[in-house]
């Protein structure tokens, strides 16, 4: 049987994909920058936050969908 997974748990994994290459980006932004002679803003540094974010975001989609296709096999 093919389980239908629901919006709002797609919408969780979106979410924490935004956020993780969001910050990705931001780190080799901040590589970038410093690798040029600058120092790079405190911008950057905050919005290499959401990588860490996107992480934990992941973790929970994961165990979300896990404990949903656990409590499925039981019925």
């Amino acid at each position: 049987m093919v389980s239908q997974s629901s919006p709002r748990g797609n919408g969780l994994f979106r979410a924490a994909l935004l956020f993780f290459f969001v910050g990705v980006l931001a780190i080799v932004a901040i590589f970038v920058v410093a690798a040029t002679g600058h120092e790079p803003g405190l911008v950057l540094y905050l919005i290499a936050l959401a990588c860490p974010i996107g992480f934990l975001l992941g973790i929970a989609f994961a165990l979300r969908s896990g404990r949903r296709v656990r409590r499925e096999g039981n019925q």
